[in-house]
């Protein structure tokens, strides 16, 4: 496993990443909609694709704010389920994860 900084630090970048792109999103959606009823139709569903966007990005901060919480009070790289450690692969591809690859198939 690499050491716990690393780890904070590929969640804080990637919680960066997030904030601006859930900003992008905020303002694109506060854009005003065209008098066309086309473009208004598309416009209309483009919207709902940004705000399905936005709905993972701000799930995807609550596992990441988990995350950092784990590794403030020691708990980072223990499975939350069954109390087993997490392999450093596992960690490395997804620094979020709560749970071991074995308790994540059971979800």
């Amino acid at each position: 496993m690499q050491s716990k900084q690393v780890y904070r630090d590929a969640l804080m970048g990637r919680l960066a990443e997030l904030d601006s792109r859930l900003h992008k999103i905020e303002g694109a959606l506060d854009e005003p909609h065209s008098k066309d009823w086309d473009d208004a139709a598309i416009e209309h569903e483009n919207d709902e694709v940004l705000e399905q966007l936005g709905q993972s990005g701000q799930d995807e901060i609550v596992r990441i704010r988990a995350a950092l919480q784990r590794l403030r009070d020691g708990s980072f790289g223990t499975c939350t389920r069954c109390g087993e450690q997490i392999s450093a692969e596992r960690l490395d591809t997804l620094p979020e994860t709560p749970f071991c690859r074995d308790c994540a198939a059971l979800i």
